[in-house]
């Protein structure tokens, strides 16, 4: 039987095409491709397993059938190329054991299929973060803590091949003209690319992987993020409809959190979600994702989150959710809240609570609304309720540093106080950071203004004498 794999001109040059269990010898056409290599190169040490692949690559790019590769299992796939891996590695004479045939096979499919060197990365959940500097190095992160990998591309134009698969996905480009790209992978994973001539050294990727199973608060607790009894709290925030806002630096779990706390959103509600990138996982059956869109390359047919939110606000949401307010959109979030629908949450960039709110004030600003200085803060502080601050410290560790809550004006000055907060005492001789929770005697408003709600949460929750 002919294989689909193949097109039709090179069936007969296929391994597979011949009945018997022996893969069939290399035509004439192939084995001039395949040229022998020098005696030395039998030598394992000398095998260029990133060379190789992309030779694969660019060799089999010529002959399969690329439309039939979706119809394919990845086991079908892997059954086909076999042969023709090891017809080459045989032609070549490399030494080659049987897991370093195996592997071959795979990297050539994640070539063909995936995104090349960097398939079994994105594959091992242990990992967060992809950061590719230049084709020779590439850096992962696991646990908090930034580590070298033996991971390595053939050349610059084999990472840009890859990057290009990124963007083309999403229907995005990048090029000398448009050097940076913000795009996502099919599973979510969100991607930033930056080329020459803007990345000195060569093109530059970030990838922030997408968790396949989303942690909720119970697993933050596992981890020690936060205390149950603050667990207990902020989930009662989210289901008696507290707006708040999740402030934190880059990759301290904003987004994390974010998800953790939509699962304490009632399911009959309506939920529209707005991100650059979406990555939120709720889990509510009524859910409106909305995502922005870049300019082209001429400048033009750009959405942004502000003109998503302004649309959002005719969509009949009860809560509006933004991945992360970054400027003008942070006013019609505000107005939002402020004009039923309470509840609402994004996240935002800051290093503490008050910083948090003067970036805010900022970004009002920016939506060019003719509004005095103390209007914004009015507005400010009668939307949000709740200021959830995250921090990565310096050990890796991830942790909900302090719970605050906004409680309105004093002259011209936002009040905020804050309900419980993390305690650092030292460090251990492994360098990790040691510290408790500890209320501050401070109970939230929002828990005697909802009657009958109160009980929920002992009182000793918020005791200042005892660690929580």
């Amino acid at each position: 039987m002919v294989s689909r794999f193949f097109k039709s001109k090179d069936t007969q040059q296929s391994p597979m095409a011949a009945p018997s269990a022996r893969p069939a010898e290399p035509a004439p056409e192939a084995a001039d491709e395949f040229k022998p290599a020098p005696a030395a190169a039998a030598d394992p040490h000398l095998f260029d397993m990133a060379e190789e692949r992309v030779t694969l690559h660019r060799l089999l790019l010529d002959k399969i059938n690329l439309s039939v590769l979706d119809t394919m299992t990845p086991e079908d796939i892997l059954t086909e190329l076999r042969p023709i891996v090891r017809d080459y590695v045989k032609t070549k004479t490399y030494a080659l054991n049987a897991k370093e045939l195996e592997n071959l096979v795979q990297d050539l499919a994640d070539e063909l299929l995936g995104l090349g060197p960097l398939e079994p990365l994105l594959k091992d959940d242990t990992i967060s973060d992809i950061l590719v500097v230049g084709p020779r190095t590439v850096y992962i992160e696991r646990g908090g803590r930034l580590a070298p990998t033996d991971v390595r591309f053939k050349d610059e134009s084999h990472l840009l091949r890859i990057i290009n698969k990124i963007v083309a996905a999403i229907g995005r480009r990048v090029d000398e003209a448009s050097p940076l790209v913000d795009a996502r992978l099919a599973d979510g994973s969100r991607v930033n690319a930056v080329i020459r001539p803007v990345a000195v050294d060569g093109p530059q990727v970030s990838i922030r992987k997408f968790s396949r199973r989303p942690f909720s608060l119970h697993s933050l607790v596992e981890k020690n993020a936060l205390p149950q009894c603050m667990a207990d709290l902020l989930a009662l925030a989210v289901e008696e409809k507290v707006s708040m806002v999740i402030s934190g630096g880059t990759g301290s779990g904003k987004t994390t959190m974010l998800n953790a706390l939509s699962s304490y959103i009632p399911h009959e509600e309506r939920l529209v979600t707005i991100e650059d990138a979406a990555e939120l996982q709720l889990q509510q059956p009524h859910v409106v994702r909305l995502e922005t869109r870049p300019p082209s390359i001429e400048g033009k047919n750009e959405i942004s989150q502000r003109d998503l939110v302004k649309n959002a606000l005719r969509m009949r949401p009860d809560r509006i959710i933004v991945g992360e307010v970054r400027g003008g959109e942070a006013f019609d979030m505000l107005q939002a809240m402020n004009t039923g629908h309470e509840g609402s949450m994004t996240t935002i960039h800051a290093n503490n609570p008050r910083d948090a709110l003067s970036r805010m004030e900022q970004m009002v600003g920016m939506a060019g609304m003719p509004m005095s200085q103390l209007s914004i803060r009015s507005q400010i502080s009668s939307a949000i309720h709740f200021i959830i601050q995250l921090n990565r410290l310096r050990d890796g560790t991830r942790r909900v540093m302090s719970i605050g809550e906004l409680t309105g004006m004093e002259g011209e000055v936002i009040q905020l106080q804050e309900i419980m907060k993390f305690v650092r005492t030292g460090t251990d001789e492994d360098g990790r950071i040691l510290g408790e929770y500890r209320a501050t005697g401070i109970r939230p408003r929002f828990m005697t203004e909802i009657a009958g709600i109160g009980s929920r949460i002992p009182k000793e929750t918020f005791d200042p004498s005892r660690k929580l």
